[in-house]
């Protein structure tokens, strides 16, 4: 049978009040009194039942985080920042995944409800009126890659606009002046501003340059495809600025496949730096989002609200680097880091 809070009282001679004094930390019980129900709990191996402390603390110790895919590098890396960082506050990470669905979207919130103290939402089918409408009152929530809007969530992003606009502006600076972009999947926040930052770069040179336009998921298919079509094009793009890492990956393929060698004929970049961005034949050069500090500081902004602690100086937008590597052909690489 398992160890109950009345039989560490009973191996300590303590009560069972001076036992949950104790177990919890709470300054009115004396060392001697803490020492002997430390080393009887230990000595018994006794665990606390979760789910009764649950009910006096009205605390779950549980974080969930509602995503728009769980596959890939980007999540992989963003979860592992979350996870790290609500390991090193106590906390248990319950992970769900609206599958780019709104009705998965709203079932997975539906479903967190009770069982945590506070969520991160990132999902395109989600937004803060929706939250408002969905969640009870008292339940923190942060959001990520989310317009910015008046609401009682606290909203993370990536400077997706700011991380383009450089890409952009650096191919520009190499002397490319048909760039083509495959972009992400419309609608999605993180993507039309990805969009938006590139049409910015061009219009702001005065030339007049027509952007070239490609549609994509975030995949790496949706990149080879678009890849081949840039490819069989009869007036080929002497640059192509990917969205994610990813299509990017997926574009070179396509050009190798193709025949077309990168980045003499053509210069190819991504965003993200994922991790692999550096070990593809040419290095891809990229727009560095630091996906783990991402995650670490949502993890921190939720607890800070659990907790009715919240910041007002925290920062509400995280910036992103370039990292120039050979796929763009500069004739020079730097990539901070590495």
């Amino acid at each position: 049978m398992a160890v109950t809070i009345r039989d560490v009282a009973r191996a300590a001679g303590v009560s069972v009040a001076s036992v949950s004094r104790a177990l919890n930390g709470r300054e009115n019980v004396t060392e001697e009194t803490r020492r002997r129900v430390m080393e009887a709990a230990a000595r018994l191996r006794y665990r606390p039942n979760d789910a009764a402390r649950s009910l006096i603390t009205r605390r779950t110790r549980s974080i969930g985080a509602v995503l728009p895919e769980l596959h890939g590098e980007f999540f992989c890396e963003l979860i592992g920042g979350v996870d790290a960082a609500a390991r090193a506050a106590g906390l248990h990470l319950l992970v769900s995944c609206s599958h780019g669905d709104a009705d998965e979207a709203a079932a997975a919130l539906r479903a967190l409800q009770g069982r945590v103290d506070g969520l991160l939402v990132m999902s395109p089918h989600v937004d803060a009126a929706f939250l408002e409408h969905t969640l009870p009152a008292r339940l923190p929530a942060v959001m990520l890659n989310a317009p910015r809007v008046e609401s009682r969530f606290p909203i993370l992003n990536v400077d997706d606009h700011g991380g383009a606009l450089a890409m952009t502006r650096h191919l520009l600076a190499l002397g490319h002046r048909r760039i083509a972009m495959i972009g992400g999947p419309r609608g999605r926040f993180d993507a039309d501003e990805r969009r938006r930052g590139f049409l910015d770069a061009l219009a702001q040179t005065g030339d007049g340059l027509d952007p070239v336009l490609l549609d994509g998921d975030h995949s790496e298919r949706s990149g080879y495809e678009a890849g081949r079509r840039l490819a069989a094009a009869r007036d080929r793009p002497d640059a192509v600025f990917a969205a994610n890492d990813m299509m990017a990956i997926g574009c070179l393929l396509a050009f190798a496949d193709a025949g077309i060698a990168v980045p003499s004929q053509v210069a190819v970049a991504g965003f993200d730096d994922v991790p692999i961005a550096r070990y593809v034949t040419p290095q891809l050069t990229t727009v560095r989002v630091r996906i783990a500090d991402l995650g670490r500081a949502a993890l921190v902004r939720l607890v800070a609200e659990i907790e009715e602690t919240p910041d007002a100086t925290a920062p509400d937008l995280l910036p992103c680097e370039l990292v120039v590597r050979a796929s763009c052909g500069a004739t020079q690489c730097r990539a901070s880091g590495e």
